[in-house]
């Protein structure tokens, strides 16, 4: 690959991993971002944008970038269609969430109000696209993680490192895919160019695991003893709101899921993307 690429919330922990494999590639990387990194790359170029209304400073009119990713939040992106038609963008490959499947039928209303974002978000886009003749890939990951600053498992072990102890709702039996942020960004990187026989691709991690097995393997990769707690449905509404009054992610929603299901199916990501995820280990590098 020797193309250049534009990268859409190049800040997040995805866009470090994508950054990283599009630069050694001998990519010319164009990183658009709030906030910039201060990182040095001769083939890394960050671009500051408002991420409101997808102002760029002004020799951004000179480039000419037909690839792009967008690790931005979906409903973001359409502040960016103008920069995009500019930029001659021919191919977009779009970052999103199985939360948007999950959650669909939610009995919590902040649940459905994502959905609601996720599934509008995605028809305003696909819209534009098929009006301006441009080829969308949509990518749907599991849990994300990268045991650094991820909302998901990080979130948890964050929970553990300060009370030593997990609440889980039941046997915490559901099914998880955990994925990690360098085999999202690989697919990403992979979907720019490679013959696609889909317009959208799930990206489920490479184990199947329970709730509380993935809790556990957290546990084993801070080496501490698995401290697990069922707690009932009263109690832990209350800890849901103590744990936000704490800074930590948490959800009615969330918490109720410990026992469902989240499982994806990825053999056409491994088809056309040679996606081969790792399995689930919680450990820091």
């Amino acid at each position: 690959m020797t193309s250049s690429v534009g990268v859409l919330g190049a800040s997040s922990f995805v866009g470090g991993s994508l950054l990283t494999q599009l630069a050694s590639s001998g990519t010319s990387v164009f990183a658009f971002s709030r906030c910039p990194s201060d990182q040095t790359s001769p083939d890394i170029k960050w671009i500051s944008t408002s991420g409101v209304d997808g102002a760029v400073d002004p020799d951004f009119a000179s480039l000419d970038i037909q690839l792009w990713v967008s690790l931005l939040p979906i409903w973001l992106l359409p502040n960016f269609f103008s920069m995009l038609l500019q930029a001659k963008v021919k191919r977009l490959v779009i970052l999103s969430s199985t939360s948007r499947f999950t959650k669909v039928n939610s009995s919590y209303e902040e649940d459905r109000i994502l959905v609601d974002r996720l599934i509008s978000s995605e028809s305003e886009i696909l819209d534009w696209s098929e009006k301006h003749g441009i080829e969308i890939t949509i990518l749907y990951p599991t849990m994300i993680y990268n045991c650094v600053n991820d909302e998901n498992i990080s979130a948890i072990a964050k929970l553990i490192k300060r009370f030593g102890f997990f609440p889980i709702l039941g046997k915490g039996s559901g099914l998880r895919q955990p994925v990690h942020a360098v085999d999202v960004a690989f697919a990403c990187k992979k979907a720019l160019t490679e013959p696609l026989t889909k317009s959208h691709y799930f990206l489920s991690g490479g184990e199947t695991v329970t709730y509380r097995e993935m809790v556990e393997r957290i546990f084993m990769g801070l080496d501490r003893p698995s401290r697990i707690i069922s707690v009932p449905p009263a109690m832990f509404r209350c800890g849901v709101f103590c744990a936000r009054t704490l800074g930590l992610k948490a959800s009615l929603g969330m918490i109720a899921r410990m026992e469902e299901d989240l499982v994806f199916d990825h053999t056409s990501a491994l088809a056309d993307l040679a996606f081969n995820p790792r399995s689930f280990e919680y450990k820091m590098d």
